[in-house]
């Protein structure tokens, strides 16, 4: 059996982008690929390729699955002749079975880590590292705090760390590994950071997994943070998530770095999280998802902030979390607003933070000057997108009745103008849920026909829509696979799939999909990849798998291949959006 740390590295060394392309002529599509489909003869490309999970899946011949999936296919290779065609091309010697090296490196690394943020913390109340101890209490931190998080000094050395830990018997390979030491163009090694205040980051099992850095003085970069490495992706990560997680209060506060986390913690609200140096990702947003229905996003006040502000927003309504944003006028960030004004009219401005649409209509209001006409009417070319994307519609007519009358135009031909962007908008929808809609009519190409899938739909989709949640959201899938068992599936092909899941969800082995093809068959793998295809735009959140499990345990709620088939359009998309939409039509 291959090692899974083995895997893990060839995932990051694969791009599947540059896998499929000798295969077929790819088009970027947004996040995603599209292009002919190598496995059967079409002229309308149905091939999708998306790169967040290394997966692709065709909807006109149902093939699909991993990286390894699409060598075996592609190549006509068995599982482990496909993973050393994948470790050939990306520079890797196949392990011997018993042998699991990146394992290894991955314990020393997290030990490494640990040790150096001892050193840091060390440094940091040691008479050389009274620059960054003093920096940390002249932004108002308290010794407590300083404690709380762990914060270090790394000294203004090249070898203060190396030295160290090399007496702790760790090689400069594995420190170099874990990006605690970088190589000279003379082959030597030297500290990654040097005279700035150290943030340790930790991770919700309490380990040291990365370390930012913030250069004292006016060198650059201001901020200096681990790339990824064996225990770290920066994408996936958020800044003490670790304490947040605890929180007794019902949202989390998302801010934009270190410092604003740490001082809005300070202050005596212990929900606030950052992000790690980079922008907010789906995973980050997905990972919020698990732990509050609620996020106010406390970003910076400037117009990269703002900005950072609109696409955040974006990404929490692709899962279901409502959004409020903080605006806080008077100050560029937290940290400033709570010296400037304190702790209790910070606790007012959360309270009274503005939705996500109050707060892009406000945004568009500061962009044009609607005392004049080409104002008002550059103002409502953008409104009217705003309120046709928004799913309720009440929500929506509110805001088009107000605008409508602060500006004093006609409500009726605003309305109208955003009716028809809303039926354009549906029809280009309409396309993307005529393909899922296969799933629920047993249209699924090249597939068997299923009777007990014909037998049980609506508990056939709440198992679809449960193995998705699992796939996407691996941490709340944890505690579905306490809650549910495989006696609870009605159908045997989802059944088979989740034993797999479970299993090794209660083993705490992973379930992304490159690491899964080992153990299911290419059929599998292509159920794997539509079911993740086919819930992209669903709202696939825990309160949602509640809902899911209720259907499962409740047989009643199931419906026959007659009573799907007398539905009509509407109703038939009603059906199929039912138990998605069901927790959202509650709040």
């Amino acid at each position: 059996m291959i090692p899974e740390s083995f895997l893990e590295e060839l995932k990051y060394r694969s791009d599947i982008e540059q896998i499929v392309s000798p295969y077929t002529n790819l088009k970027r599509a947004g996040r995603n690929l599209t292009g002919l489909c190598p496995f059967h003869s079409e002229k309308t490309p149905s091939f999708v390729v998306y790169p967040e999970n290394n997966s692709f899946y065709c909807f006109g011949c149902g093939a699909g699955g991993d990286i390894i999936t699409f060598v075996r296919m592609a190549e006509h290779l068995e599982y482990t002749e496909a993973v050393r065609f994948l470790a050939d091309r990306a520079g890797m010697k196949l392990p011997e079975e018993a042998d699991d090296p990146l394992s290894r490196l991955k314990t020393r690394v997290l030990e490494a880590n640990r040790e150096a943020a001892r050193f840091y913390h060390e440094t940091l109340i040691s008479a050389e590292g009274r620059a960054g101890l003093d920096y940390l209490r002249g932004r108002g931190l308290s010794d407590r705090t300083i404690r709380r998080f762990g914060l270090g000094f790394a000294p203004d050395r090249w070898d203060a760390l190396r030295n160290r830990l090399r007496e702790k018997g760790f090689s400069d390979d594995e420190l170099v590994a874990a990006s605690l030491l970088r190589r000279g163009q003379r082959g030597g090694s030297f500290d990654q950071f040097r005279n700035r205040v150290i943030f340790p980051i930790i991770d919700l099992r309490g380990s040291v997994i990365a370390f930012g850095g913030r250069i004292m003085g006016e060198g650059r970069p201001k901020y200096l943070n681990s790339p990824d490495t064996p225990v770290f992706k920066k994408s996936r990560g958020l800044f003490a998530l670790n304490l947040a997680k605890a929180t007794a209060q019902p949202r989390l506060i998302l801010c934009e770095g270190y410092m604003d986390a740490i001082a809005v913690h300070q202050a005596g609200f212990d929900n606030a999280v950052a992000t790690l140096g980079t922008a907010l990702t789906d995973e980050q947003a997905r990972l919020i998802s698990q732990y509050t229905g609620e996020v106010v996003i406390a970003y910076d006040s400037d117009e990269a902030g703002q900005k950072a502000t609109r696409r955040a927003a974006g990404l929490f309504a692709k899962t279901g979390v409502r959004v409020r944003v903080l605006t806080m006028a008077g100050a560029k960030d937290p940290d400033e607003y709570l010296k400037k004004y304190g702790q209790q009219r910070f606790a007012r401005l959360l309270d009274e933070s503005a939705n996500s649409t109050e707060y892009a209509i406000g945004r568009l209001r500061e962009r044009f000057d609607l005392g004049t006409d080409d104002g008002k009417v550059a103002f409502l070319r953008e409104f009217a997108p705003l309120m046709a994307g928004l799913q309720d519609r009440v929500e929506a007519d509110v805001y088009t009745t107000r605008v409508a009358s602060e500006l004093g135009v006609s409500r009726e031909a605003l309305a109208e103008q955003i009716r028809a962007l809303r039926e354009r908008n549906a029809r280009a929808q309409k396309k993307k849920f005529d393909r899922s809609l296969r799933l629920y009519t047993q249209e699924l190409p090249n597939q068997p026909r299923d009777p007990q899938r014909e037998e049980n739909l609506r508990c056939a989709l709440a198992e679809d829509r449960l193995i998705a949640l699992i796939l996407r959201n691996p941490e709340a899938g944890a505690q579905l696979a306490r809650e549910i068992g495989p006696e609870d599936f009605v159908t045997d092909s989802n059944r088979e799939i989740f034993t797999v899941l479970s299993r090794r969800l209660k083993a705490g082995q992973s379930v992304e999909p490159m690491l899964l093809s080992g153990e299911l068959d290419a059929g599998q793998m292509g159920r794997i990849s539509y079911l993740l295809a086919s819930a992209r735009d669903q709202s696939l959140t825990p309160g949602a798998a509640r809902d899911y499990i209720a259907v499962l345990r409740d047989k009643r709620a199931q419906r026959t291949p007659e009573q799907v088939g007398s539905m009509d359009e509407t109703e038939l998309a009603a059906f199929v959006r039912e138990i998605a939409e069901k927790k959202k039509k509650q709040q």
